[in-house]
């Protein structure tokens, strides 16, 4: 049998194999390597794969661990599962179920706007859903809300993690994109090509982002319209009423702050991701300390000082930011947050109940992050062994020829790709199938024109539906582990599909029309 022939069986074989593995729940980290290796030294004895291909690693992984870009996914995990342990989620969906609950629906839309400001804060699926299952889900079940409606909008709204940025999903993908549309430019004969970056990405992904947590909102409105009683309003006390505009801008405007300083730094262009990232790490601690100081101040004093005290200093901030930024700038901003980062140290580090409780938050949010950001690093190296082995088996060339020959041209290949993705995500985590996936069809999908930043916001939107969809959806496991018994499987299933329709609907949106993902980043980028 001809070499070339034997190697693109082998390519062919090497794919499916993975796949089944993982389906079977082989963990990533070692399929990947193992699985190439194995059939690289079939291939080596059929003659059909050169072992000095394997030079090439060395070069592969010295990239990934200089890579800048790649330095801002610890920060990033840091900077989410920080937000997470200080529980600033119960305090901000408590105070907005009180601004919106007086109207039907109204918890749920606080519910969307929790999850969103998470997600962007956060960017970690899992950590959302469980917290918005802990908090959320048991108000509006006493709420009388209908459990479908509540379970399915808990799994759909805590799962924008994965397209609102900063998404470490989002960061990946730019570098692997980078890679391959520098590649297929190369190869069409265009020796300046353009570049990709990780602003880019989130700036396409922006629009998207918002139409998808509009259209939760949407739904949950036209249920309180249509169906009055899955929605209910809720019953505020008139005492809690008197304090509510202080707690609503006590609660929303840290994590804003927080938000804007890092998408605003990376998109104006004033940092680079790494750089935002390290802002969003420390601005988290801070949050995390003045919460801590706030709690501290509530032991001692009456509820409404404590809230009383928030606001003046969240004020004061706001106040002082503005005017050090007209004043001295990104300087006098930074200067700012050092000198408040360095009192919140002060204080608390100076009393020893607040020490502990830091001390603690910050044991398990290092832990926390150490074993994510190592897992996901793990998976891209093993992936590098996978891509060289697949490459030079002949199954890219194989790719290539299989997607140019689909009927419907660019369109048909790029559904077919979507389609692969999207039954891939019943049984696959998302890193895996842009570590595996997104390397082998995207300079095919490149050389055939497909925009970059189009391309991987359609990806992240499929992924996220992925996520959703039954009866493999990962949020809709996290949602079982800590709903109560009331609320079944079968209502968590049932609930989530009205919201993977409203995401097909978003996704063919953005097929539709692409500039809702390219508009932002050539009006910033220019």
């Amino acid at each position: 049998m001809d070499t070339l022939v034997t190697g693109e069986i082998l390519a062919v074989s090497l794919f499916g194999g993975v796949m089944v593995a993982l389906m079977l729940g082989y963990p990533i980290a070692f399929t990947l390597p193992g699985a190439a290796l194995l059939f690289a030294l079939v291939g080596w004895l059929l003659g059909a794969f050169d072992p000095t291909y394997f030079n090439a690693l060395p070069l592969r992984y010295w990239g990934v661990v200089t890579n800048e870009v790649l330095i801002a996914v610890p920060l990033f995990v840091f900077m989410g599962v920080m937000l997470e342990r200080s529980q600033l989620a119960e305090s901000l969906l408590n105070t907005m179920g009180e601004l919106f609950g007086r109207m039907r629906g109204g918890l749920g839309i606080s519910t969307v706007l929790v999850a969103t400001l998470l997600g962007a804060s956060t960017g970690i699926v899992g950590a959302t859903v469980v917290t918005m299952g802990l908090i959320s889900l048991p108000a509006m079940l006493d709420a009388n809300y209908n459990k479908r409606l509540a379970s399915g909008l808990i799994c759909a709204s805590g799962s924008l993690g994965q397209i609102v940025p900063p998404s470490t999903l989002l960061v990946f993908l730019a570098v692997i994109l980078q890679s391959s549309y520098s590649q297929a430019q190369l190869a069409m004969g265009n020796f300046t090509p353009a570049t990709l970056s990780v602003g880019d990405l989130f700036a396409g992904a922006f629009i998207p982002s918002l139409i998808l947590a509009g259209s939760y909102a949407a739904w949950v409105i036209l249920n309180a319209m249509f169906r009055p009683e899955s929605a209910p309003a809720l019953r505020i006390a008139p005492e809690a009423r008197r304090s509510l505009a202080r707690r609503v801008i006590v609660a929303l405007l840290p994590p804003l702050l927080l938000i804007v300083a890092v998408l605003g730094s990376i998109i104006s262009g004033i940092a680079t991701p790494t750089e935002s990232a390290s802002v969003g790490a420390v601005g988290a601690i801070l949050l995390t300390l003045i919460k801590l100081i706030s709690e501290h101040v509530a032991e001692k004093r009456e509820k409404d000082a404590a809230s009383n005290f928030q606001f003046n200093f969240w004020i004061g901030v706001l106040a002082a930011y503005l005017v050090l930024s007209f004043i001295a700038g990104g300087m006098g901003v930074l200067m700012l947050t050092m000198a408040l980062l360095v009192s919140g140290l002060a204080i608390t580090l100076s009393r020893a109940s607040l020490r502990q409780k830091f001390v603690k938050i910050l044991d398990e949010v290092c832990q926390s992050s150490l074993v994510i950001t190592a897992m996901v690093f793990v998976i891209f190296l093993g992936a590098s062994v996978f891509s060289v082995v697949f490459t030079r088996l002949g199954g890219e060339a194989l790719a290539t020829e299989f997607l140019s020959s689909m009927p419907g041209g660019v369109n048909g290949a790029l559904l077919t790709v979507m389609a692969v993705m999207f039954v891939l995500g019943f049984f696959l985590d998302p890193f895996e199938i842009v570590f595996v996936v997104v390397p082998i069809v995207s300079p095919v999908l490149f050389a055939m024109n497909v925009d970059p930043v189009w391309f991987a916001v359609l990806v992240g939107m499929n992924l996220q539906t992925s996520y959703l969809t039954p009866p493999f959806g990962f949020s809709l496991f996290f949602l079982r582990g800590v709903a109560p018994d009331s609320v079944t499987t079968i209502d968590i299933y049932r609930g989530i599909l009205p919201f993977v329709a409203i995401q097909l609907l978003c996704i063919g949106l953005v097929w539709a029309f692409p500039t809702l993902t390219t508009y932002l980043p050539k009006l910033i980028y220019g």
